[in-house]
């Protein structure tokens, strides 16, 4: 059974962190890790604007790709400095309960 939701997001950390030690000549995670937080972050950002400019000229599956490599590059940039998806869950859950 293949994994979703959060299940996977936590697969592809693990996924992340496997092809970090990888050959960057034939990952790109490997080679974008390689290159340092300035660029991955870069990335990030160019996702992002990617992601927004899709939802605005209401193209679902624009939106839906572009999102995808959004998560994808901002576990890469978690991974780079040591966090996980967890740890920003955990802000999120520590937000809503001083909200309630």
């Amino acid at each position: 059974m293949s994994k979703t939701g959060i299940e996977f997001l936590l697969a592809l950390e693990d996924i992340i962190a496997e092809r970090a030690g990888a050959d960057p000549e034939s990952s790109y995670t490997a080679r974008l890790l390689n290159e340092g937080t300035r660029r991955i972050a870069q990335k990030l950002g160019e996702e992002g604007v990617e992601t927004a400019l899709a939802a605005v000229a209401s193209d679902r599956q624009d939106t839906l790709d572009e999102a995808a490599d959004l998560l994808y590059h901002l576990l890469v940039l978690l991974h780079d400095r040591k966090l996980g998806i967890e740890d920003v869950t955990a802000v999120l859950a520590s937000r809503h309960q001083a909200d309630s």
